[in-house]
């Protein structure tokens, strides 16, 4: 998308995101996750105005079969494009940006996991290259509703390859 850039939080951008995108206590936590060394927020503009985000998740996996097919491999979590600007390419470079983040940092893989039943999210990672992982379904956590209550998803984990 012309004119996109994308950057990591800042926690002065704390307002856009929510102006923009709302979820107050997940952005704020998110940063503060950041500021920890334990994740990284970026975030996708247009001039001044934030147009998606998404986290990298480099603690420990909660899902048990995560932390033991995958240890040590960091997440893309809650990729997120503004609904005005779906399927122009956004999410896309969120995931390319994460991918050389991530492979800067040394990593050599990536996972993520999407909601069985969501097609067109799990086709747009499979055509960036992401495969299926060979353990199955897991149990996933939904971002929690602001009351500290995650809703229970079935997903399928896929994996790409960063060292090639």
């Amino acid at each position: 998308m012309r004119g996109l850039s994308i950057r990591r939080a800042r926690p002065e951008d704390l307002p856009l995101l929510v102006r923009r995108l709302e979820q107050r206590r997940y952005f704020a936590d998110r940063l503060d996750r950041q500021r920890d060394g334990r994740g990284v927020l970026l975030t996708a503009w247009q001039g001044e105005v934030v147009v998606g985000d998404v986290y990298l998740w480099l603690e420990e996996a909660e899902e048990p079969e995560i932390q033991t097919h995958l240890p040590g491999t960091p997440l893309v979590t809650h990729l997120e494009v503004h609904p005005g600007l779906w399927r122009k390419g956004i999410g896309t470079e969120l995931i390319r940006a994460s991918e050389r983040l991530l492979a800067l940092k040394g990593y050599r893989h990536v996972a993520l996991a999407v909601v069985l039943g969501n097609a067109d999210v799990e086709r747009l990672y499979l055509n960036l290259g992401f495969r299926e992982w060979q353990h199955g379904h897991v149990k996933c956590y939904a971002s929690s509703d602001g009351n500290g209550h995650r809703a229970a998803e079935t997903c399928k984990v896929l994996v790409k390859d960063l060292s090639g």
